[in-house]
């Protein structure tokens, strides 16, 4: 009974969302609800949710000052320099656009945090994206793919946890993964070169008048260039007018810029607003040193793991405040500004409580996990590990990595050596699906992402999920062949 309700809340909760018949705060707090009463959790789901609620405070005070903090950094032009350079080296290319996404998220993801890497991330392309009217979905879901493929860095959990499960040696865990981590990202920055292509075609076919019909690359980016502010067309274009800079030259950084000021939209989200404008009153030249050193020692400190993440930002964002406004009235205005993004997150990861809740407190969790166990036949006990990484695709994503890791792969384990399958080999074939785990509604690192792209979760599962899956069984597939995960 538990695990029909379990994987009947799971698949109700996906479909509303996906549908859009509910927000995901709503969903989380709702399907939950409904279905821990079914299964008997009466006025005990009360406690349970609160108990669940406990854990997730420190993740709510990490993602509320870590977006206080890199609002702020955006709005007094810290990542300006960084955006112009990505327009003047990209271009205004989509496919260009959305490989140095992907490439981006993949470097920043080396220091194993979510959450940063989708802060820094959305901050230095957000804004391109908003400008060339590029969709936001493509960014969360190159971010996802990148971050996802690059979470089973020893650092990163998941593999340490696998390790410390089964009590091995990390580094016995991750090195012999280190062919499926290449091929994963190969496979990732192919997804996001197709994902440009797609948009590239989408934004001549949308406004031709502005992008015109160009039959190359090359051409694109001289086209995309060529508009003028005063022309308000790109080559090709109906009214078009030559650029002062030409492809290929030092003016042509320049025309990119200028024309990307044509592709703005005031309303598209708060970050929109501030992203490139020379003329916002919040910017602070002046402090352009100080803010960049006070970022470098926040990353520096995070990366060091010395202090709570959530302390880190909270001090951060009260330096930053002080030293760039210091008026009160300046510094409530900053707060104010930042509050939709800050109760969209937040609320999310305290609702999310809901849903970790009802799994863990009523049992459907430890049931799904010991049924899935079950339903094994004997006879491909010889391919546990294979079947191990297969289930760590859907499992990881319906519940956190510390139940997978420490509840269900011990038990995958023993099952496994009595065919002869070592617990490495079933230790790295288990985060092969965190490409995957990395979407779910559960991880707050997500939540934060689509939050600040200002992207519905369900577009962005649409876009991302298959893609992810792809990813996670061809790393499998990888470990298989190189002989990293075995066969007994």
């Amino acid at each position: 009974m538990l695990v029909l309700l379990g994987f009947a809340m799971i698949a109700v909760f996906m479909v509303l969302i996906m549908t859009k018949k509910l927000t995901p705060v709503l969903a989380l707090i709702i399907v939950p609800t409904i279905f821990g009463l079914f299964a008997g959790a009466g006025l005990g789901i009360g406690p349970m949710v609160m108990d669940s609620m406990k854990s997730m405070t420190s993740t709510a005070a990490l993602l509320m000052f870590a977006i206080i903090y890199f609002g702020l950094m955006i709005d007094v032009g810290l990542f300006d320099p960084l955006v112009k350079f990505i327009l003047r080296k990209l271009g205004n290319d989509p496919a260009k656009v959305v490989l140095g996404t992907a490439i981006l998220a993949a470097a920043v993801s080396l220091d194993g945090d979510g959450s940063t890497t989708f802060i820094l991330t959305t901050a230095a392309m957000l804004p391109v994206y908003l400008r060339l009217k590029m969709s936001p979905v493509v960014l969360t879901c190159v971010a996802g793919l990148a971050n996802g493929t690059m979470n089973i860095l020893p650092w990163g959990g998941p593999t340490a946890r696998a390790a410390t499960a089964l009590k091995l040696d990390v580094n016995d865990v991750f090195v012999p993964m280190i062919p499926s981590l290449i091929v994963g990202l190969v496979v990732v920055l192919a997804f996001s070169w197709l994902l440009g292509l797609q948009e590239r075609n989408r934004l001549r076919a949308v406004a031709p008048e502005i992008w015109g019909v160009p039959e190359t690359a090359e051409e694109f980016d001289g086209g995309a260039a060529a508009g003028s502010a005063a022309g308000g067309s790109g080559n090709g274009g109906p009214g078009s007018t030559p650029a002062a800079g030409k492809p290929g030259t030092g003016g042509a950084g320049v025309a990119v810029l200028e024309r990307t000021e044509l592709l703005v939209d005031e309303h598209d989200t708060a970050m929109a607003d501030t992203a490139l404008d020379p003329n916002r009153a919040t910017l602070r030249p002046k402090l352009f040193w100080f803010n960049l050193g006070l970022t470098v020692a926040v990353m520096a400190t995070l990366v060091a793991n010395i202090i709570p993440l959530p302390f880190v930002f909270m001090v951060g964002a009260a330096i930053a405040l002080l030293v760039n406004f210091p008026k009160v009235k300046d510094q409530g205005a900053q707060l104010i500004a930042h509050a939709p993004s800050i109760v969209a997150v937040v609320s999310m990861v305290m609702a999310a409580a809901v849903l970790t809740g009802v799994l863990n407190g009523t049992g459907m969790v430890k049931a799904m996990s010991e049924w899935l166990v079950q339903i094994i036949p004997a006879d491909m006990g010889p391919l546990m590990a294979v079947i191990t990484g297969v289930l760590s695709i859907p499992m990881t994503f319906f519940m956190s990595n510390d139940a997978f890791y420490f509840g269900v792969l011990p038990v995958l384990s023993e099952t496994a050596a009595h065919y002869g399958v070592g617990a490495a080999d079933m230790a790295r074939a288990s985060i092969t699906g965190q490409p995957f785990h990395l979407q779910s509604p559960l991880v707050p690192a997500i939540l934060l992402l689509v939050s600040l792209a200002k992207v519905d979760l369900g577009d962005h599962h649409k876009k991302v999920l298959w893609r992810t899956a792809v990813i996670s069984l061809v790393m499998l597939g990888v470990g298989v062949l190189t002989g990293a995960i075995g066969v007994g």
